[in-house]
């Protein structure tokens, strides 16, 4: 019986005998098997998305073969529940609710932990005085300990570090409160940003609303703090959940408003790589590309213009953004070898204490030389990298390894990837 309902198969067919192409060479061209493929044509096999995307490039369709694939959404797991006594924070559907009485304790227990952690001397109270909040040290202190957090999170189970986030937020908030002047926006803004890197944080735990509310939470921090730019970046973040959900249109739709002149190049930069991204998952090589220009561009200006502090929004462990995200779309879009050529040059450029940014963007060049046609390759790659799977518990990681191993199973019987099955097997189900 034919899964062919949409008609891939016979679209396929029909597009390959007008490229003059017979089955074997197509099948060569997609390293795939001639009977795999002929299955495929006839209706009789689904092809992945991958697939897809790779006929559509090797075939000049500009996306149409995939959109004949109906809509594959990655599934992420269920929200992640802490195991507090109270909750520092409730979920509703209007957004965060703060609890109305925090136990002191477990604003020590966490400020203490982070002071300790970070270097700085815990004797500091977590919970200023009015005094204390005249001058910039709570400031200062939580700023360091944002940068820090950031680093912690490259190699921790991002659920472990939600608690933290959670009580630092609500701490500076409750500062901010009792600060005036200029100190007063400093502290929301800077509340903000742990907000906002909590969204990131929830993301990464498998749990789509609960990041989708901590960006909201973020922007009306920012906002009341004086800081309308997050707004947008806000956007920004809220268009990864789409591409991650395989979402092209919305994620190129959601960047739009990010990309307005009188926004900062960072916000607009960030902006149009991820619009780049979306595109790329459409199968448009050529808006990506402009996208990607784009992207590079204002990127390389807001480096020159950055200052003041602040934090800087999105990654800050790859050289060449523009450039590693360049390898990223070039597998969308169904051009493995290249893709795999810019992985290769750009990822040595990754410090190696970003475990997580080394984790993802490896597990993606390995995706890519498998996808090429070069199993031996993608497992010696993926081999260093399958390990830290587990302990980094990243749902948006976990779907490259699922990605990975289908690509992989077309080569089950060479030694190599043979070898690595036990690997794959603990990253996917630890």
């Amino acid at each position: 019986m034919s899964n062919d309902s949409n008609g891939f198969g016979p679209e396929l067919r029909r597009r390959r005998l007008a490229a003059g192409l017979t089955l074997t060479r197509l099948a060569e061209l997609l390293s795939y098997s001639k009977g795999h493929l002929s299955k495929i044509e006839r209706g009789h096999k689904a092809p992945p998305p991958e697939l897809a995307r790779r006929c559509d490039a090797q075939l000049a369709a500009g996306g149409e073969l995939e959109k004949l694939l109906p809509a594959e959404p990655i599934r992420l797991d269920k929200e992640v529940v802490t195991e507090d006594e109270e909750p520092l924070f409730q979920i509703e559907r209007g957004g965060v609710r703060w609890s109305g009485e925090l136990r002191r304790r477990q604003l020590l227990a966490a400020g203490a932990t982070s002071l300790l952690g970070y270097g700085l001397p815990a004797s500091l109270p977590f919970v200023a005085t009015a005094e204390a909040v005249a001058d910039s040290a709570p400031v200062e202190i939580f700023r360091a300990q944002f940068d820090q957090m950031r680093r912690l999170g490259q190699s921790s189970h991002p659920g472990t570090l939600l608690p933290l986030l959670t009580a630092q937020t609500h701490a500076l908030r409750e500062l901010a409160m009792q600060a005036g002047g200029v100190n007063h926006g400093r502290l929301l803004v800077l509340a903000a940003r742990f907000a906002e890197y909590a969204g990131w944080m929830a993301q990464e735990a498998g749990d789509n609303p609960s990041a989708l509310r901590w960006t909201a939470r973020a922007v009306d921090l920012a906002e009341a703090g004086g800081d309308r730019d997050l707004t947008s970046y806000a956007l920004v973040r809220r268009a990864l959940v789409a591409f991650y959900a395989g979402d092209a249109t919305q994620t190129v739709q959601l960047v739009g408003p990010a990309q307005t002149s009188g926004l900062p190049p960072r916000i607009r930069g960030l902006a149009a790589q991820r619009e780049a991204q979306g595109h790329a998952l459409a199968g448009d090589h050529t808006a990506c590309l402009r996208s990607l220009d784009r992207a590079r561009d204002l990127l390389a200006k807001a480096e020159v213009e950055d200052g003041g502090g602040t934090p800087v929004l999105g990654t800050t462990n790859l050289a060449d953004p523009a450039s590693m995200v360049t390898g990223w779309c070039l597998y969308d879009l169904g051009r493995p070898g290249p893709a795999a050529e810019v992985l290769d040059r750009e990822y040595p450029r990754i410090p190696a204490q970003a475990v997580r940014s080394r984790a993802r963007y490896g597990l993606r060049r390995a995706l890519a030389h498998a996808a090429a046609g070069e199993p031996e390759r993608a497992s010696e790659v993926a081999s260093v990298l399958l390990p830290l799977v587990p302990a980094l518990r990243s749902a948006t990681i976990r779907a490259d390894v699922q990605r990975l191993a289908r690509e992989l199973n077309r080569f089950r019987t060479g030694r190599a990837v043979r070898d690595l099955q036990p690997l794959l097997a603990q990253a996917l189900h630890p």
